[in-house]
């Protein structure tokens, strides 16, 4: 598998649009719609988060763009795609997981008949930011017995500090912003 080179992640990253006070005053959202609609860039954010995949079983995207680029990743990869969906969203749970948030609560689920024990999985979101619902996802997999072999994000929020709330698993991510 071939890694894209600079040209092309810049491409990407040129599609992505800040929109600023969304979902609300102060918070400059990063809408990567237009990196999903444009064909050539979201091969490239695959290929490139497919070549951290390893020897993972499974891919497993959180909620909800997540389930589009690990879909995408998994597909290059070769695994499956697990979705971590919010809470009430599952018809068969296998496990869920409640963590904090800055202003309350959240709780994700794992489809039943999806993890078996010991598997490998490698996490994937659309962006990386304090890191506690990638965290959530992780101890969620943990729980179900598998071993989380890597985490990767088309962007990571560094200022943020998501990386720390993942350690030691290894984080990797196209466009640290």
């Amino acid at each position: 598998m071939t890694s894209p080179d600079d040209s092309s992640l810049m491409r990407v990253a040129g599609l992505v649009v800040d929109v600023p006070d969304h979902p609300g005053p102060g918070i400059l959202f990063k809408d990567i719609t237009p990196v999903l609609a444009d064909a050539e860039a979201l091969t490239t954010v695959a290929t490139e988060l497919a070549s951290y995949v390893g020897h993972a079983d499974v891919v497993v995207g959180i909620e909800a763009r997540g389930f589009l680029i690990g879909a995408a990743v998994a597909l290059v990869a070769g695994t499956g795609i697990v979705p971590v969906r919010k809470a009430g969203r599952l018809p068969r749970v296998a496990g869920a997981r409640t963590y904090d948030l800055e202003y309350g609560t959240a709780t994700l689920e794992l489809p039943a008949d999806t993890i078996v024990p010991g598997a490998r999985a490698f996490v994937v979101d659309d962006v990386l930011a304090t890191g506690g619902t990638a965290a959530a996802t992780c101890a969620l997999l943990a729980d179900a017995g598998a071993e989380v072999i890597g985490f990767g994000a088309l962007l990571e929020l560094t200022a943020l500090g998501g990386r720390d709330a993942l350690a030691p698993i290894p984080v990797h991510a196209l466009l640290p912003v």
